[in-house]
């Protein structure tokens, strides 16, 4: 495992040990419905399925035709954040 995976494991173990990345879970979903994300990807799928029809969609495309276009209308404010929560975080609990 490389330096940088090995670091970005043990982040990820401190977030959940402390509880911090289910917050980080809830601050992000609430921003995201805030915004209007959750029903842009709503309005998004319903176009995919009507494009391809019911009987022809699987959850698996779904996901597939819709994660690149999810990933891309995240707020740039909302990325800014959650990084900055996650800096926060570390520079308090710097020990890592």
């Amino acid at each position: 495992m490389s330096k940088d995976s090995q670091m970005r494991a043990a982040i990820n173990q401190k977030l959940i040990e402390m509880g911090e990345r289910e917050r980080l879970k809830e601050l992000l979903r609430a921003k995201l419905i805030e915004c209007g994300w959750k029903d842009q990807l709503k309005a998004h799928c319903k176009d995919v399925i009507k494009e391809k029809g019911l009987e022809h969609v699987t959850v698996e495309d779904l996901v597939a035709e819709i994660t690149p276009k999810g990933r891309a209308l995240v707020p740039d404010s909302v990325k800014k954040e959650l990084l900055q929560r996650i800096r926060a975080f570390l520079a308090q609990h710097s020990t890592l």
